[in-house]
């Protein structure tokens, strides 16, 4: 008798739970994206106190997987030096600088991650990490949500080719590109659709890697580039998108280089299409102002910060701003009043709404992990990918504080999951997210009751973040 209570108290439990749960799929994706670091440069106070909850950096007892020291092309152990956010050293980021950290072994090809000079800048400046006190959002949004330990930029190369990838899952020019594994590696001199005639891109492919060969625009056009994106699934779904980003003729505005987005005039001189005008919006602030103040938030948005939101290095030490803006989105998420109507309720954007917080790449910065190549050299997706790690923070209402210390995950993975929220068969693109072999489903759960939000101290508040006047820089200088 007893034992048939308590079942029955159990089935009653477990149903309250699942009628709590509002939701079986999000109704907003939030991609936001930051500027070019990894987890041991940007995270060292997951792990030290009394920033962090577990042990010192690289020991057992702590759980993130983060070191605090690198090993540079002579075998000497550099502990990582700390350095304000906002400090002004760039170590390259290019392919080439790719390389030349990760030393490939000779015989496996694997990374020995000890090919830097620790002298090519100021201050070690690969090997640092960024004081803790500069970015406690991200450590407080790490702690209190969904951590990855093993989230790999899915390109070797800077911003650009990043953030193509970001929104389509390639760098290449068209398809047959991309399964010929030929991609853009690095930062154009020209910008996608509307670059001038005879700009260059560097290009990669198993014939030539490491070395690149160059794409010339001539004529105009040849760089304004025919495929899909994640964009075209969305819409295929009767989806709408918004692509948020601090100028047209940007290396980090990626529907700037697909042709049906674009629509360039005839002289190749601006974007001009309806899809261009409808779904990229070239003020991030619109995000807080316009979209969310107006309840109008897309299925699905990408977010690139101004340069003063931006995490890369500022010449000035001014752009400080990224983890107050990252910050900012979550709490205006979390607290807008907005609802969806769904299954005849009303459910608040805090409890439909999935927030993926990532970094578009490594930024020349050390990071200890090894990165796993999709092919042997010189055989296919492994010379260019994978890259090295980056962050990955997941942020819902139904996301327990956890580390995923068990999946790897890179940028194909964000677009599975975007294809499986939305019923999209998963690798639909057939570009990284057929490539990737994981989803971010691990990071929520919707049987669990919605949790309840607490707000991300930063110091910059909201209010300022929408009635901020500065004229918009670049996300980064490179």
């Amino acid at each position: 008798m007893k034992f048939a209570i308590k079942a029955m108290l159990l089935l009653a439990s477990l149903g309250v739970a699942l009628a709590s749960a509002q939701v079986s799929s999000f109704t907003h994706i939030v991609v936001v994206v930051q500027e070019n670091r990894t987890p041991d440069d940007l995270f060292q106070g997951l792990c030290i106190p009394p920033y962090g909850n577990s042990g010192a950096c690289g020991t057992a007892s702590n759980q993130y997987d983060i070191q605090s020291s690198g090993v540079d092309r002579k075998g000497n152990t550099i502990p990582l030096n700390v350095v304000p956010l906002g400090n002004a050293f760039d170590p390259g980021h290019s392919h080439a600088s790719f390389e030349q950290m990760c030393h490939p072994n000779a015989q496996s090809f694997q990374c020995n991650m000890d090919g830097l000079n620790s002298t090519n800048c100021p201050l070690n400046c690969s090997f640092q990490y960024v004081q803790p006190t500069d970015v406690q959002p991200y450590i407080t949004l790490a702690q209190q949500y969904g951590w990855a330990n093993s989230m790999f930029q899915t390109n070797q190369g800077p911003s650009a080719p990043a953030h193509q990838f970001l929104f389509g899952g390639t760098s290449a020019a068209s398809a047959s590109d991309d399964a010929n594994a030929t991609f853009v590696a690095e930062n154009p001199s020209g910008l996608g659709c509307v670059a001038p005639l005879n700009s260059v891109y560097e290009l990669i492919s198993p014939q030539t890697a490491p070395k690149e060969f160059q794409l010339i625009n001539n004529p105009l056009g040849t760089v304004c580039f025919s495929r899909s994106t994640m964009a075209s699934l969305l819409e295929n779904a009767g989806l709408d998108w918004k692509y948020y980003s601090p100028g047209a003729n940007s290396i980090w505005t990626a529907p700037n280089w697909i042709r049906s987005i674009c629509n360039p005039d005839p002289n190749y001189t601006k974007c001009q299409g309806t899809e261009w005008t409808t779904h990229v919006d070239l003020n991030p602030q619109h995000l807080l102002t316009k979209d969310l103040a107006g309840c109008q938030l897309r299925p699905v948005s990408w977010v690139i910060p101004t340069g003063q939101n931006s995490d890369h290095p500022s010449s000035d030490g001014t752009h400080t701003g990224g983890p107050s803006w990252v910050a900012g989105i979550v709490n205006a998420i979390a607290q807008s009043g907005c609802t969806d109507t769904i299954n005849g309720k009303s459910v608040p954007y805090w409890q439909d709404t999935a927030i993926v917080i990532t970094w578009d790449d490594w930024g020349g910065f050390y990071d200890h992990r090894k990165p796993t190549f999709l092919s042997a050299p010189n055989q296919g997706q492994g010379d260019y990918q994978l890259g090295f790690r980056v962050p990955l923070i997941f942020v819902s209402a139904y996301t327990q504080p956890m580390i995923d210390s068990t999946n790897q995950y890179d940028v194909g993975s964000i677009l599975r999951f975007i294809e499986h929220n939305f019923s999209i068969p998963e690798g639909t693109l057939g570009f990284a997210d057929q490539r990737s072999q994981t989803d971010l489903t691990a990071f929520f759960n919707f049987h669990r009751r919605a949790r309840e939000f607490k707000r991300i101290d930063a110091p910059l508040s909201l209010k300022f973040l929408m009635h901020d006047k500065r004229p918009m820089d670049p996300p980064d200088n490179d």
